[in-house]
């Protein structure tokens, strides 16, 4: 499964000079493939193509972008089992788990972009003139681990569908998947130029990427500390930065919620992906009155999960991606034991019985305080921190005590007293009684979680410059 190649301008290139990392499965510590790590030069050989093409990708019609589109997503749904696998194979979603979720609504997002290019007014009347949406041009794209295709989709399918062209970095810890995704782009016939991807690790492909001169617009997802570098580094040149950072998302469950149904659906919530995911419920705020109803809720829905081989269909529950990543988990799970918190379920260590891979024990707190580092950083791992509260108004301010602002949730009976607590809390999307995803919607952060935003119209214009063409009066 070695990808030793990189691609740009329309064909599979080698590194200007060789260097390799090898990929490692999760779930078993063993090494399966080898990426290339690119440098500034193969940054720069993608750029000049990027700009080259985009006199050809900015000038094509709607209809021939469709029609790119079109073959991008009939190649994504004929290799999707093989997209799954290979993302359970390097960052250890369950096999199903990546089918159901992050294949498919990796392709919702083409299949979005095409929708919103279809219907969208590039021009319109206004005053004495025409607003006029142009494509922003060359497009540097630095995505994660955790989605590896979702967020490479939710990038790549607006930048593509509004006449941009893109140099796309993917993590270097699952970068697999994407180099599949780059063998569809290749098939569906683009441009030469129009999509490029070179491997590499962050403080020399990321950076060279937000610093080029020649990128128009960067768009990145990841933590907060490394969005504050892309920032810096893009400064320089005035580039557009679009960034979806890190999380601490609140789950507000009203005193009139079904305390049972809610708590249970909060921990699946949280961990799903192994928790692994930006917008995870991660505090769950509870009335201090339901207190023990919430805690026999969470310990009871723990025992559902189940963990094991990643590839094995009934599995719920993979590894974290790294060892990094699980010590980080295990430092922060020590925390909350250190600091007084409730241990309603799991702790540290392997679960019973595993002894390799990188998994860790579903893991609840309770009687948690807004102080406590498990209630206040972006822990990354299945790890749900349970708060109680006296009043509806303690409970909107616990919610908005955080740096971040990604996400929040509301569970209650009555949608208008949902709503209302909705509006209050300080995030980019609030989710209300378990709503399911929806990939129209705008999705991104409030304060320390970003800026800008992804999916449907929202995101299609992340990738448009306004210009006013003054004149043009009846």
């Amino acid at each position: 499964m070695d990808k030793l190649q990189f691609y740009i301008d329309g064909a599979w290139v080698d590194p200007a000079v060789p260097a390799t990392l090898a990929v490692t499965n999760p779930a078993t510590e063993e090494s399966f493939a080898r990426i290339s790590l690119g440098s500034r030069a193969d940054v720069d050989r993608a750029v000049a193509a990027a700009r080259r093409a985009f006199e050809v990708t900015s000038a094509a019609s709607v209809k021939e972008r469709l029609g790119w589109l079109r073959h991008i997503i009939e190649g994504f749904r004929a290799r999707l089992p093989e997209l799954a696998r290979t993302m359970t194979l390097e960052m250890g979603s369950p096999i199903t788990f990546s089918t159901e979720r992050q294949a498919t609504v990796a392709l919702f997002h083409f299949e979005e972009a095409a929708r919103v290019l279809a219907e969208y007014p590039f021009e319109e009347r206004m005053g004495h003139g025409i607003v006029r949406r142009e494509p922003i041009g060359v497009c540097g794209l630095i995505t994660p681990w955790n989605w590896p295709l979702n967020q490479v989709a939710s990038k790549v399918a607006p930048a593509l569908a509004t006449g941009c062209t893109v140099v796309l970095k993917p993590s270097e810890i699952a970068p697999l998947s994407a180099t599949l995704f780059a063998e569809i782009v290749h098939a569906a016939g683009l441009p030469p130029g129009a999509f490029n991807l070179v491997n590499g690790d962050g403080p020399t492909v990321g950076e060279a990427i937000a610093a080029h001169p020649g990128i128009d617009m960067v768009s990145f997802t990841g933590s907060t500390a490394a969005g504050i570098r892309v920032a810096k580094l893009a400064a320089d040149t005035v580039k557009r930065v679009a960034q979806e950072l890190g999380g601490k998302s609140a789950n507000i469950i009203l005193d009139d919620a079904d305390i049972a149904a809610a708590v249970t659906q909060g921990v699946h919530a949280c961990y799903t992906n192994a928790g692994q995911n930006c917008q995870s419920p991660t505090r769950m705020l509870v009335p201090r009155r339901q207190r023990d109803a919430a805690f026999a809720a969470a310990r009871q829905a723990v025992e559902t999960i189940k963990l094991g081989d990643p590839m094995d269909p009934a599995t719920t529950m993979g590894p974290l991606v790294s060892p990094m990543q699980y010590e980080k988990v295990q430092a922060l799970i020590r925390s909350g034991i250190d600091e007084g918190a409730t241990l309603v379920a799991g702790g540290t260590g392997r679960p019973p019985g595993v002894e390799r891979g990188h998994f860790a024990r579903p893991t609840v707190f309770g009687d948690v305080t807004p102080a406590m580092r498990i209630s206040r950083e972006e822990i990354f791992g299945p790890v749900l921190s349970i708060l109680c509260y006296d009043t509806e108004e303690e409970a909107v301010a616990m919610a908005n005590d955080t740096p971040f602002g990604l996400a929040g949730f509301v569970q209650s009976k009555d949608l208008r007293r949902a709503r209302a607590v909705a509006n209050r809390i300080r995030a980019g999307r609030v989710y209300v009684n378990g709503a399911a995803f929806d990939r129209s919607l705008p999705f991104g952060g409030y304060k320390q979680s970003g800026n800008g935003r992804e999916f449907g119209v929202f995101g299609f214009e992340e990738y448009l410059e306004v210009k006013a063409l003054v004149g043009f009066g009846d």
